[in-house]
């Protein structure tokens, strides 16, 4: 993969990014890909700055000219995707036996914060991988691994998370999904419903109840089911409010027969795998939701520096500049909140709860400078030739997908009381 990122530059001759021995994870999601850890830096190394200015780049002249026409048409951008596949921005968190860069997630959220910048809707396309994989890495056996992580790199094929069901989301306890053991394979019947990259997958990650007694922690078995699957029904394209360029999709399962081999983990574990991949993306999430703030910030400053009221610029009214000071101070916060997160798990660390915070202070910040992007443009913010009300339409989703705003709470306020016990 690393002779595709010294393809792309403006002379298309760019020093990019080696990996040294440092960049092997050597605990799934667990080792520092970077630098050892020293102490507190605000600092990236400088092949953190290569990996950060090539996805702004790639951002900057693939995502931004193209977002609005996804973003109209909800076509999928397919092209985009196998662009960033050969540069190697996509699966980056692949260990490199299967032949990924074996990034960090701290580095991965560099690369998400950029690509979010451009189109959160698109970064989510991106990112879809990411999530489906993330079980795949954490409990996957050498074979499973191999067989499934391997085609990622190899072509630029994508994977689907299916866990969400039409009755349950933050509930995960209400899965009604159901596998059946039956000599060697298990045969699973439900619905899933808002699958991310489901209409475009090749094989989907699957959260289903094995035991109806147990509680949710002991209930559920994971599973990977290859798209081709007899009996998997992909549903409609759904016409969403805002990341239209995502494929997010309702997936029905009816006597879908599974070999015992796609089992991903023990028997029962499916919940525990599920929420430790959490642990994994919703750091993510918030680094690109970051970026979407960052660009509503962007927007909405050099509108102010170019609009004129009462003979100056409405930046130089305290008003306006107040709210870009906000924006400011919400952007940076979020962003330190973020890197805790990652570096938390990356230093092979527990970090449910600070992705717990980061995922819950980016997205708020990123639906409130969306929105303030929109007052500073005023009228013309609420049109859709401007830029700032598509950044309001992909915001609001940051509060809901991978654990909705309360549930984020739920988790840090159950982690304050316990500490307390």
């Amino acid at each position: 993969m690393l002779h595709r990122l010294a393809r792309y530059s403006s002379s298309h001759q760019r020093s990019v990014p080696r990996l040294n021995s440092s960049y092997s994870s050597k605990r799934n999601f667990s080792a520092s890909t970077t630098q050892e850890h020293t102490g507190v830096s605000f600092d990236l190394s400088p092949q953190q700055l290569e990996f950060q200015q090539l996805a702004r780049k790639f951002a900057q002249e693939e995502i931004v000219p193209k977002a609005a026409h996804h973003d109209r048409t909800g076509e999928y951008p397919q092209e985009i995707f196998k662009k960033a596949w050969e540069l190697g921005l996509a699966n980056t968190h692949v260990p490199p036996a299967y032949g990924g860069l074996g990034l960090g997630v701290f580095d991965g959220a560099l690369i998400s914060e950029e690509i979010c910048y451009g189109c959160s809707g698109i970064g989510t396309a991106l990112e879809g991988n990411g999530l489906a994989s993330a079980p795949v890495i954490i409990a996957g056996t050498e074979e499973q691994k191999k067989k499934y992580l391997g085609p990622l790199i190899e072509s630029p094929i994508q994977a689907a998370y299916c866990v969400t069901e039409p009755g349950a989301g933050s509930d995960v306890a209400g899965l009604k999904t159901k596998a059946v053991k039956k000599g060697d394979k298990w045969v699973v019947n439900g619905q899933k419903m808002w699958i991310t990259n489901g209409g475009v997958a090749n094989w989907y990650f699957l959260l289903a109840r094995t035991d109806d007694t147990a509680p949710a922690s002991k209930g559920f078995t994971a599973f990977i089911v290859e798209r081709e699957t007899p009996g998997i029904t992909v549903g409609r394209k759904e016409l969403n409010m805002g990341q239209r360029a995502s494929d997010t999709r309702g997936i029905t399962f009816e006597d879908v027969v599974i070999p015992d081999a796609n089992r991903l983990g023990e028997v029962g574990k499916g919940f525990v795998i599920a929420m430790k991949a959490f642990d994994v993306t919703r750091p993510l999430v918030g680094a690109g939701a970051v970026g979407l703030a960052r660009r509503a910030h962007e927007e909405a400053a050099k509108y102010a520096m170019e609009r004129k009221t009462m003979g100056k610029a409405i930046a130089e009214h305290q008003a306006v500049s107040f709210i870009l000071a906000d924006m400011a101070i919400g952007i940076e916060s979020a962003r330190l909140a973020v890197w805790k997160a990652c570096k938390e798990i990356d230093l092979g660390r527990r970090n449910t709860y600070y992705a717990a915070i980061a995922k819950a202070l980016a997205a708020d910040v990123a639906n409130k400078c969306a929105t303030d992007a929109v007052q500073v443009f005023g009228g013309n913010g609420f049109n859709s030739e401007y830029p700032v009300e598509k950044l309001m339409r992909d915001a609001k989703i940051y509060q809901i997908y991978e654990g909705t705003a309360q549930i984020q709470r739920l988790i840090i306020s159950r982690h304050i009381l316990d500490n307390l016990k």
